[in-house]
């Protein structure tokens, strides 16, 4: 009876790493599958840390039993020695040379935060603004790149700049309604000698340009862009244990419909990317993890400044820190990352990106 049961347990086992396996080949071949024709791969794509750390446990066990299975986990995972330093690094920068430019990514969550007590007490909202632009300020930045920026009531983007960042000249596109603007703010130290925007089809969100002349006779083309949004509660999800068949089934189309309205997207900024003679920089809230395809199209002749300047988890997305990191700074691949910084901030629901880069 043990050698049956053994047998079984084997059996069972074979089988989970098989799954597991299965999970995490699709989820490498999620970065390059266009989800607009197969949703259900950037949802796996999104669920790659679990998925590795399920084939590690297997693997664990596997050894531990000292099991000939152990080869189906193990082949499984050796991408993943190179992909996962899209999620976190032990080593961090480059000696820095010559003075390098400093940028900022930062999703301001519509100042959405200042509504909780520790803002209430000072001014709600408009506590959380001036929290931001003290942070904005202190960073230094040469280049700060702003998305989900809600201006309301005694603020207009013009005036917001004026007040609060003299000494940029500002590009921006916004919705304007009765209840304020809404939209993505660039503000730079270099002199801005061109600017446009992407308004995307059946969406708030967007993209925007501005061409910098960063040294004599030199430009660049900063594209800060938010990518379609899942607009969906998680907390709401996990309240309701599943149980509430309406919110699942909402949560359910809203996640298809991001997934499929992303890819035209990027398409778009990439097509403007291919078609500009100058070097580009793509900056942002993607709204898609580093598993994705819209991380893979971008990243198309560029580098990641966590990848190759950031040190401990990448995580950019506070509810599940430190497992969804979706804002990036993507530059030029013979430029060099100097540095690269997340401060766990707590004024919005996304945690700024601030980068240093040799030109």
């Amino acid at each position: 009876m043990r050698n049956k049961g053994w047998g079984l347990t084997g059996i069972v086992a074979r089988i989970l790493m098989l799954l597991a396996a299965g999970l995490l080949l699709m989820s490498y071949a999620s970065t390059i599958v266009n989800p607009a024709k197969a949703w259900y791969m950037n949802v796996i794509g999104l669920l790659f840390i679990p998925i590795v750390i399920l084939n590690v446990l297997l693997l664990i066990w596997a050894l531990k039993r000292r099991s000939g299975a152990l080869f189906i986990p193990l082949l499984a995972l050796l991408p993943s020695l190179i992909l996962i330093g899209r999620y976190v690094q032990f080593s961090s920068g480059a000696e820095e040379g010559d003075k390098p430019v400093k940028i900022v990514s930062y999703n301001v969550g519509r100042f959405i935060m200042g509504r909780k007590p520790e803002f209430k007490t000072a001014g709600g909202p408009v506590a959380c603004v001036d929290s931001v632009v003290r942070f904005i300020k202190a960073t230094d930045a040469d280049i700060i790149c702003l998305q989900e920026v809600d201006l309301s009531g005694e603020y207009d983007v013009a005036g917001f700049v004026k007040e609060h960042f003299p000494d940029y000249e500002a590009g921006y596109f916004m919705h304007i309604n009765k209840e304020g603007a809404y939209g993505n703010v660039t503000l730079s130290r270099f002199p801005i000698e061109g600017k446009g925007h992407f308004q995307f089809e059946k969406s708030s969100n967007q993209a925007i340009y501005t061409d910098l002349k960063v040294n004599e006779g030199s430009k660049i083309r900063v594209y800060n862009c938010h990518f379609q949004s899942y607009n969906i509660s998680i907390k709401n999800l996990v309240k309701s244990g599943g149980k509430d068949s309406t919110l699942v089934r909402n949560t359910e189309e809203k996640l298809k419909q991001s997934i499929a309205r992303r890819p035209e997207q990027v398409e778009r900024v990439m097509a403007d990317i291919e078609d500009c003679p100058l070097e580009s920089f793509v900056v942002g809230d993607f709204n898609d993890n580093p598993m994705s395809y819209t991380y893979h199209r971008l990243k198309k002749g560029r580098k990641d400044t966590f990848v190759e300047a950031g040190k401990g988890f990448g995580a950019t997305y506070s509810t599940l820190w430190p497992f969804i990191r979706i804002d990036y700074i993507l530059y030029p691949s013979h430029f060099k990352a100097v540095s690269n910084h997340i401060p766990k901030l707590k004024y919005s629901d996304h945690y700024p990106v601030v980068a240093e880069i040799q030109l």
